[in-house]
């Protein structure tokens, strides 16, 4: 099994971004203004297929709205992730069952426990930035 990376240089991002179709956005906020809401409607106006990850919603951004990654049926090249670092592990753990390609912890989440278990298992880890804002710089 190949081990995955702890994923920074923008030649890296810029492959992950080219070869990735779905991204599992987990915690994204029903509410427009929200960061997350603004992302994931960015994303999927950029032909990503966008599928949204919130406890307690039906439907973001026209799609189907799942409560957890657990249960997203599949397959799953990126997961977005806006919960706060200390958060994160119980969603790597999730991550883990799904395997995604690429575990994107958004600008301000970080989580080294959940980089290393998730690396191990072959899943490439990127933390502490905003695909958002990479997508625009990397690709105009």
């Amino acid at each position: 099994m190949k081990t995955g990376r702890i994923i920074t240089a923008d030649a890296d991002i810029k492959v992950i971004l080219t070869t990735s179709k779905i991204i599992a956005v987990l915690g994204v906020s029903p509410k427009a203004d929200r960061d997350s809401y603004k992302v994931a409607a960015y994303l999927k106006d950029r032909g990503y297929t966008v599928i949204p990850v919130r406890p307690a919603q039906t439907e973001i951004l026209g799609e189907k709205v799942y409560p957890s990654l657990d249960d997203v049926p599949g397959p799953v090249d990126i997961v977005d992730v806006f919960r706060s670092s200390d958060q994160i592990l119980p969603h790597a753990h999730e991550a883990l069952r799904l395997k995604p390609k690429t575990f994107w912890m958004q600008e301000g989440i970080e989580n080294r426990e959940a980089a290393a278990l998730l690396t191990a298992a072959g899943i490439d880890v990127v933390m502490n930035r905003c695909i958002k804002r990479d997508h625009a710089r990397l690709f105009g």
